[in-house]
């Protein structure tokens, strides 16, 4: 099998990596990829995800036999849809399924209606609305939500009605908005593969979303990530699996939005149980960067057992050696990030970490004639420690972090940390 994996993050990074040690996998190509993808598969430098005459043109040359979709927009474009019309086999939703992550009204509807757990919610699309429902919530803290795509930064949890009015009224010039309950308790990523028709679920694992150690500061795309999660043992497990992954394929099934994809179910753990925050259509960025290393399955037979709508015959193992028990994904951004990004910055050498304890996947960096290497985005790199458990990987982390270096380059320091005490529970 030929692979495509589109997109240029650590996310696209880490698939290429993975579909490359596959003996099922005969190439990798990554369209647009960057510096990192380049030293393990082939580059379509010319791919633009949201063209879709680029996919195809890539397709063609590179005699592909399948495409994995990384990131969310081309999804929400419809990009499976035109592969598909092309007799193209793709791993991702179609433009209707994949409205489970482009419009928030839409996946909260889907909730409600199939009595899923999630939070209560209003939406509004008219600005007076909005300021007249949150001015009569006085102290109560409420979470903001932008309907459609947001890169993980649409989002505003407050108690501070200005704070609310002003930030809503910014998302309502071009988009609707949902006003939630805010929710107490602890976040859990949950991701199922799925071909259609069978469905399994992969380890959980959490991702940091706020800027600054402490969970504190604006929403980001995800400062790090955790794989597996102290707490969700086999009992909670099944409660997720009974109470909101069931009912959720179920549904998909029942509505004809049932796909060949992965589905992230972002789940916060309250003390009713565990409800749903929001639905992704894709693997997530960073928790793609910490997952993928401790699966012990073959993925390019697992890709390959997707497209064709064989996923019930079982996974081979993965080749090589014992997968580790634990990884801890730090992320390195740009000076600025996430209000804004410096680009085109030079990194210091990365030197080669031992592939047992640690990983470094790229986003968006290139490699110049002169054969520097610059970064390309807001989040330029995951640094991945591995170990038999948490603690060993977060120590191999952050020892290997300190090791990718550029001007104006920062990292959370407190990654999983919340994990380590108090009996292993945030």
């Amino acid at each position: 099998m030929r692979v495509l994996v589109l997109g240029s993050g650590g996310r696209e990074h880490a698939l290429a990596w993975r579909l490359a040690s596959s003996p099922r996998v005969r190439a990798v190509v990554v369209g647009p990829g960057n510096a990192g993808t380049a030293e393990i598969a082939a580059t379509a430098p010319g791919v633009d995800p949201l063209d879709f005459a680029t996919v195809l043109a890539a397709c063609r040359a590179h005699s592909i036999d399948c495409v994995f979709v990384g990131p969310e927009a081309p999804l929400a474009a419809g990009v499976v849809d035109h592969l598909a019309s092309k007799g193209v086999p793709a791993i991702g939703p179609g433009k209707s399924a994949a409205r489970l992550e482009s419009s928030k009204a839409f996946s909260k509807a889907f909730l409600t209606r199939n009595r899923i757990p999630t939070a209560e919610a209003r939406e509004f699309s008219d600005p007076a609305d909005f300021e007249a429902y949150v001015r009569g919530q006085p102290g109560r803290r409420l979470v903001v939500k932008k309907s459609g795509l947001a890169a993980g930064k649409g989002v505003l949890e407050s108690s501070s009605v200005d704070e609310m009015i002003a930030f809503g009224r910014s998302i309502l010039a071009d988009d609707r908005l949902l006003v939630e309950e805010f929710l107490e308790g602890w976040e859990v990523s949950i991701f199922g593969l799925s071909d259609g028709r069978t469905h399994v679920v992969l380890p959980p694992c959490t991702d940091f979303k706020k800027a600054h150690d402490g969970d504190t500061g604006p929403n980001t795309g995800g400062m790090g990530s955790i794989c597996p999660v102290p707490g969700v043992g086999e009992p909670l497990l099944r409660r997720i699996r009974a109470e909101v992954v069931e009912p959720t394929y179920s549904a998909l099934a029942r509505e004809g939005l049932a796909y060949a994809g992965v589905l992230y179910f972002g789940l916060m753990i309250t003390a009713s149980g565990p409800k749903v925050l929001e639905f992704n259509v894709r693997f997530g960025d960073p928790e793609t960067q910490v997952l993928l290393p401790v699966l012990g399955l073959d993925l390019g037979a697992i890709v390959e057992a997707m497209a064709a709508g064989k996923l019930a015959e079982p996974a081979p193992a993965a080749a090589g050696i014992a997968p580790p028990k634990a990884a801890l994904g730090v992320v390195v951004a740009s000076r600025g990030y996430p209000e804004s990004s410096e680009k085109g910055v030079v990194v210091d050498p990365i030197p080669a970490f031992p592939s047992q304890e640690a990983l470094v996947f790229h986003a968006s960096t290139s490699r110049g004639a002169d054969g520097l290497l610059r970064t390309g985005g807001g989040r330029c790199f995951t640094v991945v420690g591995l170990g038999g458990d948490l603690r060993q990987a977060s120590a191999n982390a952050y020892r290997a972090v300190e090791r990718v270096r550029f001007d104006g380059g920062w990292h959370r320091r407190d990654i999983g940390g919340r994990f380590f005490m108090d009996g292993g529970r945030p």
